[in-house]
């Protein structure tokens, strides 16, 4: 037998299908690898079927086998058993029939996970290692959504190993991966990175993949392989089912033929009929070496709605500057109240009027629509929080398009509250996307791009905010939590609420070697039950004892504790701007008449200052 190398030199090659589909209809759930150790013969029977089928290629067993994946199910310390039994299992199943790949999955999606680069490239690094030492005759690598991490699996088996290497990744949209990279420059690199083949899998069927296909010129170095789903997904009860069309597959392989596709094989949804019939088609066929392109025609981005208003981390930079939280109400009833809150808000000098998205994870009149009814009824600037939790990528991209159509700039992106602080702990949360992936998602809007990397046909163009909890104990680390925050696009900084005056220096310190502006948080204490609620119960607040004290004192006089806590805040106001321009005042149970208070004590102050100075 031929080696792979010469083999793609001279024909075109059949790869497999589906592993986890045939699994799937055998019974098999949870970790499809585990199955390497634990029923083996039903994995060696699926390789079988492929063989039977007409694959030239077979792909191990071991597309989650990494340290990271395998995390989820409790089995990190069985990459090695994982990744061994299943090379010995397709070549027990090729039989000499076929070549045998170890398959190495993309670890990030669309959305990254929760893992640093330095994990997945260690967890990359081991499974090559184990996959290299078990004598495959190449490695696939496969639904790969992030080309850096596909380069870095790429330069590190070629570190070690002249064996072939495919390396296929997953778009966004048709010809574009993520961030708006078109394909051919992806596989150009993956090219120069020491691919030996480059190719797209997974996502998408095979219309739309020969739809990126059309595009690409044939590469000096490198051939091309495509693996497409048998469809787009259905869902029926509780899993994701594809059409059976193997038929269809047969008419697409000979256009990946014609594309100078040299290793067409399946993905999600395919079986060993689809195989066939892309073997009946292409096996053992001359290479297409010369094709025709089709010119892509990228959409225009177009250009930012323009706005009249200086953004608020520009003018914080200028003067003080002044932005009131003020939550939607819970129920409709109180939006007038809440209306004259934000307008009596406005016309104390507030800068911005900002809307938590359902804090607390308590369900709140939706923001987008109070943010809206600001916008037509009162002269006051909406700042809308976009939290994580209740949205997927699809909603959220959909709520972002939403507030850029309603002219709203200006949002500050968090995690969100756990559903099990509010009113229904019972609620599934989402995070799909991190705090760090939202605020990329919005830049990726501001540049007239997708979060998939897809044309939005014009651009957004959000002033971004992004949350600080200077409350913690190892304050270095949480400034370095800002540092990514602002590679990843964060305009300016907002604060949990601060209730220690010397904590305004430590937080210039750690931060006076960023630019970008911060706004304190401050809020108003109502009483002692509020007082040592906050403190013992929310995360992220502290009272020093000092105040709470002071609080206590006040007994149950309601008037007596409301000027206390208005006067703990103007002595917290007048340090914070020692050290900072922005201040954040948060209005605590829609009592607006307390930040009205504060918000014409700092404007009235600084003015005050202005004439002594002028």
């Amino acid at each position: 037998m031929k080696s792979l190398k010469e083999a793609l030199n001279e024909q075109v090659l059949v790869g497999d299908g589906a592993m986890g589909t045939l699994l799937y209809e055998r019974g098999c759930e949870g970790s499809f690898e585990a199955l390497n150790v634990n029923r083996p013969l039903d994995v060696q029977a699926v390789h079988e079927a492929y063989v039977e089928a007409g694959a030239d290629v077979l792909q191990t067993n071991t597309y989650a086998a990494n340290r990271v994946k395998l995390e989820k199910h409790g089995l990190e310390d069985e990459v090695k058993s994982m990744n061994r039994q299943g090379v010995k299992i397709a070549k027990t199943a090729a039989d000499g029939q076929a070549y045998v790949l170890g398959t190495i999955g993309g670890i990030y999606g669309l959305s990254r996970a929760d893992v640093s680069e330095v994990e997945v490239e260690q967890a990359h690094r081991e499974q090559v290692n184990v996959l290299l030492n078990e004598g495959v005759d190449g490695l696939l690598l496969e639904t790969f959504y992030d080309l850096k991490e596909a380069e870095n699996v790429v330069k590190a088996v070629r570190e070690q190993s002249e064996l072939p290497v495919i390396a296929q990744v997953s778009l966004g949209d048709v010809g574009v991966m993520k961030g708006g990279l078109p394909l051919e420059d992806a596989l150009k690199r993956l090219e120069a990175a020491g691919a030996d083949v480059v190719g797209v899998n997974c996502r998408m069927g095979p219309y739309h993949i020969l739809r990126s296909f059309e595009t690409l010129p044939i590469l000096q170095n490198a051939h091309f392989s495509a693996y497409p789903n048998a469809s787009l997904p259905d869902y029926e009860d509780g899993r994701f089912v594809y059409q059976s069309n193997p038929s269809y597959f047969y008419e697409r392989a000979l256009d990946f033929h014609k594309q100078g596709v040299r290793l067409i094989g399946g993905c999600c949804g395919t079986r060993p009929e689809h195989v066939k019939a892309i073997s009946d088609a292409v096996k053992g066929a001359t290479p297409v070496t010369e094709k025709s392109v089709v010119p892509t025609v990228p959409e225009p981005a177009g250009t930012s709605a323009v706005s009249t208003a200086e953004s608020l981390p520009e003018k914080v930079k200028r003067e003080p500057t002044v932005i009131v939280e003020l939550d939607p109400p819970k129920k409709p009833a109180s939006l007038n109240k809440f209306l004259r809150g934000a307008e009596a808000l406005h016309q104390a000098g507030a800068d911005a009027v900002t809307l938590a998205d359902n804090s607390l994870a308590t369900p709140r009149v939706d923001n987008l629509a109070v943010g809206s009814m600001i916008q037509k009824e009162t002269n006051a600037r909406p700042l809308l929080h976009v939290a994580c939790r209740d949205r997927n990528l699809i909603g959220q991209q959909s709520h972002l398009l939403g507030l850029h159509a309603l002219g709203v700039q200006d949002v500050l992106a968090v995690t969100g509250d756990p559903t099990k602080v509010g009113d229904f702990p019972g609620a599934a949360s989402v995070y799909d996307l991190t705090s760090f992936d939202l605020i990329s998602m919005m830049k990726e809007m501001n540049e007239g791009r997708s979060y998939s990397g897809k044309s939005l046909g014009e651009k957004t163009n959000f002033t971004i905010a992004a949350a600080f909890n200077p409350n913690v104990r190892g304050l270095e680390r949480a400034v370095t939590r800002l540092e990514k925050k602002i590679e990843a696009g964060a305009d300016y900084f907002m604060t949990q609420p601060v209730y220690q005056k010397e904590k305004f220096a430590d937080i210039y310190e750690a931060t006076k070697h960023l630019s970008t502006p911060f706004f304190m948080g401050i809020m108003p204490l109502v009483n002692s039950r509020n007082a040592e609620f906050l403190h013992n119960e929310v995360p992220g607040i502290k009272l020093t004892d000092e105040v709470r004290e002071q609080m206590a004192a006040c007994g149950e006089d309601r008037e007596k504790s409301a000027e206390t806590g208005l006067q703990l805040a103007k002595d917290l106001i007048d340090e914070a701007l020692k050290y900072f321009n922005g201040v954040y005042l948060i209005t605590p149970f829609l009592r607006y008449e307390l930040t009205e208070e504060l918000t014409r004590y700092i404007k009235e102050t600084q003015a005050g200052r202005k004439d002594v100075t002028s």
